[in-house]
């Protein structure tokens, strides 16, 4: 050590007063204490909170305690819940729009109401930075009010489906694609049911149901594996749509499923959207970016894990990209150093779970065995991140940056859904789009180049539903559209008026926008 220097003690933190988990439960437990017993969540189907399913043991991943699990129903409960829904959907359908919109506006009220303690539930169930909660909550009430605000126009000439929506989502937006999907369905004139993602959100979907319900709503919630409710959820004839957002495998199964049946379908799938670099010089405007791309650890389907670099390029592209990963917050959503301070600005907090955070750092470790060049790794000592004294870090993950990795590994075609991102050198425009294209289909991507007519050449031949010019591109909200390309997306697109379109029924042979298995329909 130098002469004369004194190292810096480490600040001890420590849970902000307030936000601890049984604090989030006993404000649930006052809320709704018709969907929050003392040791479970219960299940609503047949309009009524149901103490039924087998609650399984579930952890948080911010510390890695105990905390509500989900209610897993069994197929032949959850065939009789589809059978009660059906019934709640052929009276809610000839409620008048006026008095499906009035109800709907309430829910909203009252999601506003406990906005903080949803957005508290998303951090203890799945992880998210204070910030990045409140955001969720909040694009998915400001979202439904455009839709209440704007209904009218767009159900002319169009009447519900003949069955209830089925929505089988991913654990990383409860709020904002599931609960805003779920309300605008309702509005459009359906009844709804939803599965509960089995990684987390059970508590904060229980609540926001709760919430709909007593205003009289139409929603079924339902907890379970995917390969149990499956065919209750998916294959019943009393189903008129199904909508998924989750991975690809099961994403196939649910797609053949339902083309065998002909029935309706909105599914979201992954795909690895890229960046592209190619003949760019402002990379000032690149650097300021790259922190926003690990929103949640890039636990999005609209995350950028690969950049795709103009190897001429490839020294001032790192010049600008390394410092700003290494700034990166990342640690404990709730601790704080002083109990008066704010709740801490971090880039993103826990995987989904431990076995996540292992798997992917698993499949680092194995891409580098097999020739990847590790260009950033972050320390990952608890002793170097924001955490409390003796916290459980098994869920988190730090930033990883690998060159070049093999096409062995999975890093290499498929998206990581984790703070990992893969470089790959170009020297060619065909270069380029093959790279960019390396995953038969995306939902975005970006192409950084100071020319525009370069950018217009080659922005329609990258397959990404949204394509941006050196700025991110993102699922949308209120009037913008969202859909896929390839692998990416089955069924009908959404977003806008495309979301009541697809889950209401227009003149006969219309045809979607989306992609069928008989055609492809861009709006």
């Amino acid at each position: 050590m130098t002469s004369g220097t004194t190292p810096t003690p480490r600040t001890t933190l420590a849970l902000k007063p307030g936000t601890a988990w049984q604090d989030a439960w006993h404000r649930c437990l006052a809320a709704a204490p018709e969907a929050f017993q003392d040791d479970r969540v219960l299940n609503l189907w047949a309009a009524t909170w149901q103490r039924d399913g087998r609650v399984l043991p579930v952890t948080t991943p911010v510390d890695g305690t105990p905390i509500a699990g989900p209610p897993r129903l069994d197929a032949p409960t959850a065939t009789q819940a589809v059978r009660a829904a059906l019934d709640q959907h052929r009276a809610w359908r000839h409620i008048p729009l006026p008095e499906r919109r009035a109800r709907v506006a309430a829910t909203l009220d009252a999601l506003t109401e406990h906005r903080e303690l949803l957005a508290l539930l998303l951090v203890w169930e799945i992880g998210k930075p204070w910030r990045l909660a409140q955001t969720d909550v909040d694009r998915a009430i400001d979202g439904v009010r455009w839709y209440v605000d704007n209904i009218d126009r767009m159900l002319t000439d169009r009447t519900s489906l003949p069955g209830p929506v089925s929505n089988i989502a991913s654990w990383n937006y409860p709020m904002s694609v599931l609960v805003h999907a779920m309300l605008v369905q309702a509005l459009a004139g359906n009844a709804v049911i939803a599965k509960a993602p089995t990684d987390g959100g059970v508590a904060c979907l229980t609540l926001a149901c709760a919430l709909a319900a007593r205003e009289g709503v139409p929603l079924t919630l339902v907890s379970g594996s995917g390969g149990e409710l499956s065919e209750a959820l998916v294959r019943s004839p009393e189903i008129g749509c199904v909508s998924f957002v989750g991975g690809r495998d099961t994403g196939a199964r649910i797609a053949t499923a339902v083309a065998d049946l002909g029935k309706r379908h909105i599914l979201e799938q992954e795909g690895l959207n890229t960046w592209g670099i190619w003949n760019h010089t402002d990379w000032d405007a690149l650097g300021a970016v790259v922190p926003k791309l690990f929103d949640y650890g890039k636990q999005r389907c609209t995350a950028y894990p690969r950049f795709v670099v103009q190897r001429s390029a490839f020294d001032a592209f790192l010049a600008a990209y390394l410092p700003a990963v290494r700034a990166l917050r990342v640690g404990h959503p709730l601790a704080v150093a002083d109990p008066a301070d704010p709740l801490p600005a971090l880039d993103f907090g826990p995987l989904i779970n431990a076995a996540k955070a292992e798997e992917l750092a698993d499949q680092v470790a194995e891409a580098i065995d097999r020739g990847a060049v590790p260009l950033h790794r972050a320390a990952a000592s608890p002793a170097d991140g924001h955490f409390l004294p003796g916290q459980d870090t098994s869920a988190y993950l730090h930033p990883v940056t690998l060159l070049n990795p093999p096409p062995s590994s999975p890093l290499h075609h498929a998206e990581p859904f984790g703070p990992v991102d893969t470089i790959v050198l170009v020297d060619t425009e065909a270069e380029l789009l093959a790279a960019m294209n390396a995953s038969n289909g995306a939902l975005v991507a970006t192409l950084s180049t100071d020319d525009p007519a370069t950018y217009e050449r080659l922005a329609p031949q990258i397959r990404a539903f949204k394509v941006g010019h050196g700025v991110p591109r993102s699922r949308g909200d209120r009037e913008e559209l969202f859909g896929g390309f390839g692998g990416s997306w089955r069924g009908a697109f959404v977003g806008g008026e495309l979301l009541v379109r697809a889950v209401t029924e227009g003149p006969p042979g219309e045809r979607l926008p989306g992609n069928f298995p008989d055609y492809h329909l861009m709006p």
